[in-house]
């Protein structure tokens, strides 16, 4: 397995620096060939007395026109002494920029993105980074603002024996094969300890058989799942972290907080994530 072709998704009028930058890195170790997105939506027209603000929309088509062909050029410098597949796509467009950039996913192995920066007054720049997980059907490497790109020191698995995280391992494999060290990390209840040791031990065993040599860890629960990742990333010194994204319902995770919130909007490493 590899990543053949990387995807980049680039937020409109956001700087992207860290997101190039770790692109940019995975496409060099796997020789791979890069395609840049970015995509947003025109403002929605007002009406007033029944007259259209035509003005303002045409400013603000302009200014998008501009930010989106300024994430190009961002996206071409970071790759100008590349070789190989280079591509760019990108739309204004009225239809939910979200399920855009997800069906572009289709040429990809891997989706490379940031985190969009929250605006309440006006969402059309912002594709929704949780949205874009659920709908993509390909692995997202979220890298938050201000992160390094991974320096495939230390990866850590956060276990939990669910569909999503049995797929973002596998998901993972290219890149884990490309670390210096791989831990599994499974937080259970007391009653449950015998147990998760089981799975992480499988899971070492599994990635063992595809030359991944990896330890294994179970503790017990805190409470508050989100932190105690947190910690044991930092404990290990982990620069990324390979989770399953939305293990439970998406909305109990946005209104109670959940590992996947956590992941997305508090965190400063790396993560994988795979629903």
């Amino acid at each position: 397995m590899t990543y053949a072709t990387l995807m980049v998704h680039l937020q409109v009028g956001q700087p992207n620096g860290p997101v190039l930058a770790a692109a940019a890195g995975l496409a060099e170790r796997f020789g791979a060939g890069v395609i840049g997105v970015a995509a947003c939506q025109p403002m929605q027209l007002v009406y007033s007395d029944g007259y259209i603000a035509g003005d303002a929309f045409e400013q603000d088509r302009a200014e998008k026109d501009r930010e989106v062909a300024a994430a190009e050029a961002a996206f071409r410098a970071a790759f100008r002494d590349r070789s190989g597949l280079l591509e760019w796509r990108s739309t204004v467009t009225l239809a939910p920029s979200c399920a855009w950039v997800a069906d572009q996913a289709r040429c990809a192995d891997l989706i490379v993105t940031g985190v969009a920066v929250a605006d309440l007054f006006d969402p059309s720049r912002r594709v929704d980074t949780g949205e874009l997980l659920m709908q993509a059907g390909r692995p997202v490497l979220v890298v938050p603002a201000g992160a390094d790109a991974p320096a495939l020191d230390h990866a850590m698995v956060a276990w939990k024996d669910t569909r999503e995280t049995r797929r973002a391992v596998l998901d993972a494999l290219p890149l884990l094969q490309r670390f210096t060290r791989v831990s599994v990390v499974e937080a259970a209840a007391k009653d449950d300890m015998a147990g998760a040791r089981q799975h992480v031990a499988d899971v070492v065993a599994w990635l063992g058989r595809h030359g991944i040599v990896a330890d294994s860890k179970a503790v017990h629960r805190s409470g508050d799942d989100a932190a105690q990742l947190d910690g044991l990333a930092q404990e290990r010194g982990a620069d990324l972290v390979v989770a399953g994204a939305y293990g439970h319902s998406r909305v109990r995770e946005w209104a109670l907080g959940g590992v996947t919130r956590s992941l997305l909007l508090h965190s400063h490493r790396c993560s994988l994530l795979s629903h």
